[in-house]
């Protein structure tokens, strides 16, 4: 008996890798955005420590729950399109063997062999076969709500813990340099950590996270500089 092999590929891991890398990456943003601003204004240490608090809790729930509700619309739009297919499965069944077939003739089989390739899939597995090959839907790409949003969640948790802990040891005076530096190196190391899993080029990934996140903390240090004036 000759048995299946199974060949890992990185697409496999696309979907929980994008919500923790978005989620770790706007933890650390976000978060130290917020300090560097607060901190720009004077505060107090406490008050720094305080507004990465909260600048924590708020986001990982704000992440959680916009995941949450994004990838449910996806899903809930997946199981309506499977649900149509399923009634055109039953109450037409050639129509969709002819429909299969001409999408594997368009594919490149010739119109014999794409009939037959599409009468086996359909024995074998008919939602499945057009769920892949006319809708789009595999086991891959299928929405999974509640792992994107505890994979938000626990990533921007993680990723706000940065700043945090910078700013919890670092003497008042130096907070704003230190949570700037770590940010953007932390950041630095996920966006080539992301490219690297992902199999794509490291260079490219790492430069577009340092920049947007040198803006984003830039442009909060001088909101905040602005306000503490006045």
């Amino acid at each position: 008996m000759v048995k299946a092999h199974k060949e890992p590929h990185r697409i496999n891991s696309i979907g929980w890798l994008r919500a923790a890398v978005l989620g770790a990456n706007d933890g650390i943003i976000s978060t130290a955005s917020l300090i560097i601003g607060v901190g720009s204004a004077h505060s107090t240490h406490s008050n720094l420590l305080l507004t990465g608090v909260a600048g924590l809790v708020a986001g990982a729930m704000s992440m959680a729950t916009g995941e949450y509700v994004s990838v449910s619309s996806q899903a809930d739009t997946e199981k309506a399109a499977l649900a149509a297919e399923q009634t055109e499965l039953n109450s037409d069944g050639p129509r969709e063997h002819r429909e299969l077939a001409a999408i594997y003739v368009r594919r490149g089989l010739d119109s014999e062999l794409a009939r037959q390739v599409a009468q086996a899939l359909m024995e074998h597995d008919a939602l499945g076969a057009h769920a892949r090959d006319e809708l789009g839907i595999s086991e891959v790409t299928t929405a999974r709500p509640l792992q994107a949003a505890l994979a938000s969640a626990c990533s921007f948790s993680a990723g706000a813990a940065l700043p945090l802990i910078v700013t919890t040891l670092a003497p008042h005076g130096w907070v704003i340099p230190s949570v700037g530096t770590t940010a953007i190196v932390s950041l630095a190391f996920l966006g080539g950590l992301a490219a690297r899993v992902g199999g794509a080029r490291n260079l490219p990934g790492v430069l577009r996270v340092t920049f947007w996140s040198a803006l984003s903390m830039g442009v909060a240090s001088g909101v905040g500089a602005i306000f503490g004036e006045n």
